[in-house]
């Protein structure tokens, strides 16, 4: 079902009356524009047999923004009026100082469509997804008589947009996502282990709900659960790592894609900063951001300038050709906007913000990658980590690892982080799987305080001379 569209030129303000008093709020900038925002939200969560949370969440709003060389002035409103927008131009205005700027081009159009209309709030009624959670709890007990508790969280969200530039170009977009989430912790050996799986995107959550997608949800996370019950210690050293395809594609979104954002490097902050056209990764790496997949968690029509989104190629057979790139950055950079000026929601100005960022499959079978390590961790599954984006250092935390000997894979280890740098770890790369997958639709990615939703990729990799931390002996 789709809900009412959202037309703020035809119930609350004028569009003429908008445009005008953008004008204003942007005579003598380089750029600028109005972002208006309608935003419903969903979240069920069903924790230890009974429902835990169960909230919604509705907002709407609009934020003006006057671009002048290296400054901005922004300004936002719960409300949507000519007297609030009057209120803001003056805000914005500050940015712009006695003006001087030439208004840059606006972006070019399209009539792609990547997603749905609908929303997925209203594809179910509360009480049917209420009965899907007890299902879930119910089924994951069935399974393990050592499954000691479970959780399962529903959420959907549907994101409607309009940006209006100061020529008069009017952009709109309708954003829907959906997600399910399941955790089972599982007792035994003396021991408690979790085990989490699920995924969503950008369509209904008809399909989430349905028993055949949530089923292998719940065994998947189990698996996990059990699978660290007998993980030993992991051990500790520089050595060599095999990473699993798909989600482990977070090492890779953070401590190489944030580095490959155009504001990073345009104020020379990023550890690869002034290195466009050199070779900064192994032969064979190719990484892209892409924000035009259908239906992908991390994709946008058109980005929260106007601009569309694209296929943009970052390092191309291990050579740095490309940067991520909003209007600002671009403009004072001297290239083009790649589509990827994003923001939290109506009351952030935009910024430079990764899409979807996958590393290109190789010819390498996993198996024969796993089997070339002699001595070191075969890492399949990741949780949190941190990253300081001038240098590249990484810190990430293994959900699912096992070790390697002799081309073996051996028992599960706990308590394994890997630890190194993506300048380095890019040229470390010494063998690229041909089993390139993106993750399962989990992702978010904050920076400078806002968060948006992203999805990350990649074939298995073999990684060469990586720090890994644990605590065998």
């Amino acid at each position: 079902m789709a809900s009412d569209p959202f037309r703020p030129f035809e119930t609350t303000l004028d569009q003429d009356t908008a445009l005008h008093l953008l004008r204003e709020a942007t005579q003598g900038a380089d750029d600028g524009e109005l972002f208006l925002e309608r935003r419903k939200s969903e979240v069920l969560s069903f924790d230890d047999g009974r429902i835990k949370t169960a909230s919604f969440d509705a907002s709407e709003g609009f934020g003006l923004r006057a671009v002048k060389g290296e400054t901005a002035g922004y300004a936002h409103s719960t409300t949507i009026d000519e007297h609030a927008l009057r209120r803001a131009v003056a805000t914005a205005r500050l940015a712009v100082g006695d003006g001087g700027g030439m208004m840059a081009d606006a972006p070019g159009g399209t009539n792609r469509k990547l997603y749905a209309d609908d929303d997925p709030i209203l594809q179910a009624t509360f009480p049917a997804k209420v009965d899907v959670l007890r299902e879930i709890d119910a089924f994951a007990r069935e399974l393990d008589t050592r499954v000691v508790q479970v959780s399962a969280t529903l959420s959907a969200s549907h994101q409607e947009v309009v940006v209006l530039r100061p020529e008069g170009t009017l952009v709109t977009d309708v954003r829907p996502m959906s997600r399910l989430n399941i955790s089972v912790i599982v007792e035994g050996n003396g021991k408690r282990e979790t085990g989490t799986a699920g995924g969503g995107g950008r369509a209904g959550l008809i399909g989430l709900i349905a028993r055949d997608h949530w089923e292998p949800v719940v065994r998947e996370a189990l698996r996990i659960a059990v699978v660290n019950l007998d993980a030993e210690p992991a051990p500790a050293g520089v050595m060599d790592v095999v990473l699993g395809p798909g989600w482990p594609g977070i090492l890779l979104h953070e401590a190489i894609g944030h580095g490959l954002e155009g504001d990073f490097n345009r104020k020379g902050s990023s550890a690869f900063a002034g290195l466009m056209g050199t070779q900064i990764a192994a032969k064979g790496v190719t990484v892209l951001d892409d924000g035009t997949i259908p239906d992908r968690r991390g994709s946008i029509t058109v980005d929260d300038e106007g601009t569309p989104s694209a296929k943009n190629t970052l390092i191309e057979d291990g050579v740095l050709v490309g940067y991520m790139q909003d209007r600002q950055n671009a403009r004072l950079m001297g290239v083009a906007p790649t589509g990827n000026g994003r923001r939290e929601s109506y009351a952030h100005a935009p910024m430079p913000r990764m899409t979807n960022t996958y590393m290109l499959g190789g010819d390498s079978p996993p198996e024969a990658l796993v089997a070339d390590l002699k001595d070191g961790i075969y890492a399949v599954g990741f949780g949190g980590g941190q990253v300081d984006i001038t240098n590249g250092k990484f810190v990430f935390s293994c959900t699912e690892a096992y070790r390697v000997r002799n081309g073996k894979v051996g028992a599960p280890v706990s308590g394994a982080t890997l630890i190194g740098d993506g300048a380095t770890a890019l040229k470390q790369i010494r063998g690229i799987g041909n089993d390139m997958q993106l993750d399962p639709g989990i992702g978010n990615c904050g920076k400078a305080g806002q968060w948006v939703p992203v999805g990350v990729g990649q074939p298995s990799l073999m990684i060469g001379g990586l720090t890994v931390g644990g605590s065998a002996a």
